[in-house]
């Protein structure tokens, strides 16, 4: 007599087919968490154009970004390593209730909120009626205070260093943050700190060439040696005159006038005037905030593009004597309208927006000397097969006449900001100041520039720099003779500059 099924082997048969199943059940639900987890990108964005230009993504965070809460570490993890208290000491600015400096933007790739620089970082800073004033933040003017290079240093010596790992800074990111989930704290941190920590110290290893530069100092960059690098140049092969290309930040004030001349001829751009589309100049700008062909937010960038277009600076805030103006204004239609406009609103004059050779303007030419041929050449290569390959880069021999709107912020003057004031620029080489500091925002309304010898910067402020123009690459030469009004006696330059505030 055969024994009927006992009524336990279903049961049993379904649960080893649920359990064969569960591996399966994993894989499709990890599959699930890491595509919305891993997928996702979307960068802060911002219906404001002000806010959208001081905050907003320019793409630099997909290839170059910072974890966010990397970023809010490592000040404190690092704090060895910077100038005072957190990112300010470098010279970034902070807005109230805001937890990331102006120039600084938020993107959310790769399953982390990444954060990286924009336009803005380099084009916004402060003005101060006096040491015990507020500061007042002004966007297009040039970043004067903001030390590039010290920053870059800081996440460079960080990553060198031994607190650049998890037993530190995971730490300081679940204290800041509050407590971590298991698969942040024990797999996507560690990975993303070791990932951060590689790339930091190939970019030290591939930049060192700085470190053997004289320090740039607050408001100053070398834009195209940098440039060279991301061309696999062989910088320490390079002969020396092209690795000292320090200068200044420029305004970026009323884009739409500087794209044609009055006589119907592009403007020439930069300060060597080596590219005459202002496309292809912010798309090369762009590079300096992290993008790259297949990263950069054209979208994003084209947004700042428009805003900019017809963005002004702000007029001049002090009291401004009318009759000695009137006495300056016709000094300036015979020295200085053929180079630099008509007026601070009104651009026409023959040699704007043209470059003077090096011969006849004689300023420190070390920029100049920086951007090279063969540079424009492979600048040529970048978005090979986009519609928008670059193709209007070239090799210049001197420097541009650049249009003189918002002039009273754009100390200190010439392109290597090695004259503190419009007031010094209007004196010959040897009586214009040896050493000046750079890096205050406390304004001169008198000599038209930031105070040359502030008091020292209070606590927790970025510190002043000592601009020595008898280095290499800081010349404060040039700009000089009977036809840049040098040679004018005292009241006229006074009366010359007393106009120039109109502007």
């Amino acid at each position: 007599m055969t024994a009927s099924p006992t009524p336990h082997k279903p049961r049993l048969r379904w649960l080893w087919r649920l359990l064969a199943l569960l591996p399966w059940l994993a894989i499709v639900f990890g599959g699930i968490y890491a595509a919305a987890r891993f997928l996702p990108d979307r960068p802060v964005t911002y219906t404001d154009p002000l806010q959208h230009f001081k905050y907003g993504s320019t793409g630099g965070e997909r290839e170059s970004g910072f974890p966010y809460w990397i970023w809010q570490a490592l000040p404190q993890v690092c704090a060895e390593h910077l100038p005072g208290p957190g990112y300010a000491s470098l010279g970034m600015l902070f807005e109230p209730g805001r937890d990331l400096p102006v120039g600084v933007s938020k993107r959310r790739n790769l399953g982390l909120d990444r954060v990286f620089l924009n336009c803005a970082v380099c084009h916004t800073s402060t003005v101060r009626d006096a040491a015990d004033a507020p500061p007042r933040i002004v966007v297009g003017m040039p970043a004067h205070r903001f030390d590039i290079r010290a920053f870059e240093t800081f996440f460079f010596n960080c990553a060198a260093g031994p607190k650049f790992s998890r037993e530190f800074i995971v730490p300081e990111i679940d204290r800041l943050a509050g407590k971590l989930s298991p698969i942040d704290r024990y797999l996507v941190y560690p990975v993303a700190i070791a990932l951060m920590r590689e790339r930091l110290l190939m970019l030290r290893g591939r930049f060192d060439f700085v470190f053997e530069q004289p320090a740039w100092g607050p408001g100053r960059v070398d834009t195209f040696n940098s440039a060279k690098v991301l061309f696999n140049f062989p910088m320490r092969q390079l002969p020396p005159q092209e690795l000292l290309g320090a200068s200044d930040f420029p305004s970026i004030w009323h884009q739409r006038k500087r794209m044609t001349r009055d006589d119907g001829e592009r403007m020439e751009l930069h300060w060597d005037g080596n590219n005459t589309h202002t496309e292809e100049r912010n798309k090369s700008a762009a590079f300096g905030t992290g993008t790259t062909p297949p990263t950069i937010d054209l979208a994003a960038i084209g947004r700042v593009e428009d805003w900019l277009l017809d963005l002004a600076p702000p007029a001049w805030p002090y009291p401004i004597d009318q009759a000695l103006a009137a006495r300056g204004a016709p000094l300036y239609a015979q020295y200085c309208a053929a180079c630099h406009g008509a007026s601070g609103q009104d651009f026409k004059g023959a040699k704007v927006g043209h470059v003077t050779p090096i011969a006849e303007i004689a300023t420190d030419r070390a920029r100049l000397d920086s951007y090279t041929r063969e540079l424009a050449v492979n600048q040529a290569t970048l978005y090979a097969g986009y519609p928008h390959r670059f193709q209007h880069f070239r090799k210049t021999w001197g420097y541009a006449n650049m249009p003189l709107d918002g002039v009273w912020l754009r100390a200190p003057y010439l392109h290597n900001g090695s004259v503190p004031t419009l007031r010094d620029l209007l004196e010959p080489a040897s009586a214009r100041p040896a050493t000046f500091m750079r890096g205050s925002d406390i304004y001169d309304p008198v000599r038209v520039g930031f105070v040359a010898e502030p008091p020292p910067a209070a606590p927790g402020s970025p510190p002043l720099f000592r601009y020595d123009t008898r280095v290499p690459g800081n010349g404060n030469q040039g700009h000089e003779g009977p036809a840049y009004g040098t040679e004018l006696p005292a009241a006229d330059k006074d009366a010359l500059v007393e106009y120039l505030k109109t502007f």
